[in-house]
């Protein structure tokens, strides 16, 4: 059973950073381009940044130069570092691969940029 676990979000003043993080099990981990997506409430879910298996990076405009997302294939686990955020970052974030897996989403972390 593929397990994606989320965690990492919280409460943030403009300006803030966060780090999530995402534990993934149930799933050859390594092979596979992972990402994080994001759903702001009243909006579609988006790709927000997408990382190769051989950790090459591609972000959304919005997030480009203040996100950074990684991957660690020991612990398949993927990271998102977010610095200089915004209160339109505010969102659910979630994992999973790029292409997605569509029947497994994990609960995501809930980011919000408030003052």
């Amino acid at each position: 059973q593929v397990q994606l676990v989320e965690s990492g979000g919280g409460l943030v003043q403009p300006g803030g950073s966060l780090r999530l993080s995402c534990a993934a099990s149930g799933t050859i981990f390594n092979i596979f381009a992972w990402a994080w997506y994001r759903q702001a409430p009243g909006k579609q879910r988006e790709l927000v940044a997408a990382i190769t298996r051989g950790g090459s990076t591609n972000y959304a405009d919005s997030v480009e130069d203040r996100f950074t997302i990684s991957r660690n294939n020991a612990k398949n686990t993927v990271y998102l570092q977010m610095n200089s955020l915004k209160p339109e970052d505010t969102a659910l974030y979630y994992c999973n691969r790029n292409p997605p897996m569509t029947d497994y989403w994990g609960r995501g972390t809930q980011v919000t940029v408030s003052s």
